[in-house]
């Protein structure tokens, strides 16, 4: 963690991450929580995203519930093409995760589409554009785990037995 968050930044990452507010002016809402102005509680998330702390602000949809397929992804890549396959994986939109491991598959991502053909036929393109054979593993069952970073040590942010 940043040494350089204070108590307000701890507090205003716990609202962003799983409060963020549905308004038209959300860090004027954030701001009020917090008790700093809008332009302050705006200045701290992009100083916060400039030092990395935070990656990136936006929904997360259920995309099995739209209608969506979803896939397990792996890929053993020779060092001298990662690049050129990473540049081939990440140009696709529906690549939402993408990890190198040290593992046989060193190359992981995740990959959703409007449908399971779609996400058949990205992958025979990413295969044929790369020469790197890709296993698609889908899920056989869905488990989905919410995960909370919390940041304030206070009581309004602890968990209740």
């Amino acid at each position: 963690m940043d040494a350089r968050m204070d108590d307000l930044d701890k507090r205003l990452l716990d609202i962003i991450q799983s409060d963020f507010p549905l308004e038209a002016r959300p860090y004027a809402v954030v701001g009020e929580r917090l008790g700093i102005s809008e332009d302050e509680a705006l200045a701290r998330v992009r100083a916060l995203k400039q030092s990395g702390v935070i990656r990136r602000i936006g929904g997360n949809f259920q995309s099995r519930k739209l209608g969506f397929h979803s896939t397990l992804c792996a890929a053993r890549v020779p060092e001298d093409k990662l690049d050129a396959f990473v540049a081939e994986v990440n140009r696709h939109p529906g690549v939402t995760h993408n990890y190198l491991r040290r593992h046989p598959y060193n190359v992981w991502f995740t990959f959703i589409g409007p449908s399971r053909q779609e996400v058949d036929d990205t992958l025979a393109a990413m295969r044929r554009a790369t020469g790197i054979d890709i296993l698609n593993l889908p899920a056989s069952r869905m488990y989905k785990i919410k995960v909370d970073f919390k940041m304030a040590n206070n009581a309004s942010n602890e968990e209740e037995d």
